[in-house]
């Protein structure tokens, strides 16, 4: 994996002995869009406003922090401040596309209040804004002043606070005093706002956003977050645009350092057989029934199968915990060897704290690499306190180490975590399918513009034999083009998936990494078509939330003649139709809570099929 990183400087030091009233600089980005207007007034504090394209989408927001050394929030001057161009080219191992190229301008104000130092640092890019503090020497953090004055009357799609991110997203005309998630998006005249967080490690405390009646508060997990050797802090991160852009951003990434991993052939993402859905803890104890979906997944080329929590309780004296006995009794190092004569790589369950030791993942990680595991689902991490950050970036280094692909659960969300780390596949972090007895297709409608839009998301989708599931068949065949993860993890049982051959013929040729994203149409919770693109096919999932409705989608995107398959829900079940398009518009019947998916491939005399 290769990234660049190169800065500029465009405008020197410059030198302000005294803070005259008022002061105001704009942080425009490259080739116009997003700016950031930074104002220190006369009592020194500081307060940041964004527009687009002159419109405003963020009004004067507070920024600052409280240490035990010293307040931050007023009483500044300016000692300095400079400016220069970030431009970096990465690839990545999953996500929206898999290269990239950022274009940043970035401007540092040096500020002081006494003895003490603080440094923001802003930057601009053509799809949002962002700033971080950065803090000399040793203290502890108490609190920020940071805030987000998102103008009165917007519409907003917030899910409520819980550690491990799994509330539903719901829409608000008129938001009440509460805590909620981030990332929380916003609908402001003419542009959308994404609020999210990128960079989030060791070094700090995760963050909530807190309601009141002038603007969305930070506020931290710990009351107290020390530092040494001073202090970086993650980005708040501001996406705003049309629709798409705030759908097809990569910013979060973006903004991320870059990655860890040198060699990162090893990495392989994938679609995954999961049978937790299909038959729950017994099935994780089965050899004979993992060895079922290994089967199916080896006809249908499928890369990996996902044993899941139980696999290691131990037979006699039922504890449900990794123990010294573990390696005595189970039968993953068989199903291992029966996979890998297949074509197919294991993966297994871990709960967090049974690895929660420096000795504990030394040894447990090294005996799955051993038996020839390809990845860990860590889960109940619940937390974004710094220590249970300190597990995480250990864990990542500890599992890196051993080649092991990872998938967290109860876990927070995204962060720019793939670009450092790029064998972290897909995080849970969502109202997802193990939900489906509260699930609507309002919050499926929203999750790509929500928390699908920062990274890759574990909804796990397919679970066709579960009763009370919101969605058609094509709706939820559609999910695994509208969700990108990775590794997508398919929660169906072997019995629904034969039964729906439409539904294995789309799957089969689907990927879970892409090459583009496009968002075609779409509103937050009430519908989206997403393209995208998987070398030279593209695949199109659209999802409707309420009544029946015909969707008219642009294929403007593709030049030429190409053949389009949908598959839709018919009287009978899943149905695919065939279309030779040249641009225009396809228009697409479907169902309440219904959806299509499709595949494109360049058209050809006598080509009927994109199948291969």
């Amino acid at each position: 994996m290769n990234w660049l990183l190169t800065g500029t400087l465009v405008a020197g030091l410059l030198t302000a002995p005294a803070t005259p009233p008022h002061r105001a600089w704009t942080v425009e980005a490259p080739g116009g869009g997003p700016a950031a207007t930074v104002r220190l007034d006369e009592h020194g504090a500081l307060s940041v406003a964004v527009s687009r394209d002159g419109a405003a989408v963020l009004d004067p927001s507070p920024l600052g922090l409280t240490t035990e050394q010293a307040d931050l929030t007023t009483g500044l001057s300016l000692t300095g401040r400079s400016s220069r161009a970030v431009v970096e080219q990465y690839s990545t191992t999953a996500g929206k596309r898999l290269q990239r190229r950022s274009v940043m301008r970035e401007t540092r104000f040096r500020l002081a209040r006494g003895d003490a130092r603080l440094d923001l640092v802003v930057r601009a890019a053509g799809d949002g804004v962002a700033y971080r503090y950065e803090l000399p020497g040793a203290g502890a953090v108490r609190g920020e002043t940071s805030a987000f004055a998102v103008p009165g009357g917007s519409a907003a799609w917030l899910a409520g606070h819980r550690r491990d991110y799994e509330n539903p997203f719901v829409r608000y005309s008129d938001v009440p005093a509460a805590e909620y998630q981030m990332p929380a998006l916003f609908e402001v005249g003419r542009n959308y706002l994404l609020l999210a967080e990128s960079a989030l490690n060791r070094s700090y405390s995760g963050p909530r956003l807190v309601r009141d009646q002038h603007a969305y508060r930070i506020a931290l997990w710990d009351e107290r977050v020390p530092y040494t050797g001073g202090l970086v802090t993650p980005w708040r991160v501001m996406v705003t645009g049309d629709l798409a852009t705030v759908t097809e951003s990569t910013l979060v990434d973006d903004l991320a350092p870059g990655s860890r991993i040198a060699d990162t052939s090893w990495i392989k993402p994938g679609k995954v057989l999961w049978s937790w859905l299909a038959g729950g803890r017994p099935v994780q104890q089965s050899l004979e029934r993992q060895q079922e979906f290994v089967d199916y997944a080896a006809r249908h080329r499928w890369p990996y199968v996902l044993v899941d929590a139980g696999w290691y309780d131990d037979p006699v004296t039922g504890e449900r915990a990794w123990t010294d006995r573990t390696a005595e009794f189970t039968w993953v190092p068989e199903l291992v060897e029966y996979g890998r004569a297949r074509g197919v790589g294991i993966m297994v369950w871990l709960r967090f704290s049974d690895f929660d030791t420096p000795e504990e993942r030394a040894s447990r990680f090294g005996l799955l690499r051993r038996w020839g595991v390809k990845g860990v689902k860590l889960d109940f991490i619940d937390s974004e306190a710094q220590e249970r950050l300190r597990w995480y970036d250990e864990t990542l280094r500890d599992s890196a180490g051993n080649r092991l692909l990872v998938n967290f659960h109860g876990s927070n969300v995204p962060k720019g975590i793939n670009r450092t780390w790029p064998h972290v596949m897909t995080m849970e972090g969502v109202h997802g399918a193990e939900k489906s007895s509260n699930l609507t297709t309002g919050h499926l409608a929203a999750l790509p513009y929500t928390r699908n839009a920062i990274g890759s998301m574990d909804y796990t989708p397919m679970a066709f034999q579960r009763d009370g599931r919101p969605t058609s068949d094509a709706h939820e065949l559609a999910l695994s083009v509208m969700f990108e993860s990775g590794l997508q993890n398919l929660a169906g049982s072997l019995e629904s998936y034969r039964a729906r051959p439409e539904a294995e013929r789309f799957l089969d040729q689907v990927p879970t990494a892409w090459d583009e994203t496009r968002l075609l149409s779409g509103r937050p919770a009430d519908h989206t078509v997403l393209a995208r693109r998987g070398g030279d096919r593209w695949f199109i999932g659209a999802g409707v939330s309420g009544a029946a409705r015909t969707l008219r989608v642009p294929m403007d995107f593709l030049r030429g003649r190409w053949l389009v398959e949908v598959t839709g829900d018919g009287d009978g079940g899943l149905v695919r139709e065939a279309h030779v398009v040249r641009g225009g518009t396809l228009a697409v019947p479907v169902g309440a809570e219904g959806g299509f998916a499709a595949v494109a491939c360049r058209w050809r005399p006598g080509l009927t099929t994109c199948a291969r």
